[in-house]
């Protein structure tokens, strides 16, 4: 007999659809040419992110997706590259 999924598992899986379904949304609503249409995809991203997080945040409660601090520096480093980054446009 087959044994069940795990908590983790499952929310592992829940978490992976989360991010598929909202990678789906972004490309919708980036290729959208109908405002009032686009404005509805836009509106279930947010729904589907704020799934995303709950999922997250459970998930991060529970140990299942662990979140080391980042050394200062690495800090410092990724600022210094985005901020690089939006200079440019």
């Amino acid at each position: 007999m087959q044994q069940p999924y795990s908590e983790k598992e499952v929310l592992a899986d829940a978490l992976t659809a989360e991010k598929t379904a909202t990678d789906h949304y972004n490309t919708f609503a980036n290729e959208c040419v109908h405002e009032n249409v686009r404005n509805a995809i836009l509106d279930c991203l947010d729904k589907e992110h704020a799934i995303q997080q709950d999922v997250f945040n459970i998930m991060h409660g529970k140990g299942y997706y662990p979140t080391p601090a980042a050394e200062m520096q690495k800090v410092d480093e990724a600022k210094q590259k985005y901020s690089q980054c939006m200079k440019t446009f």
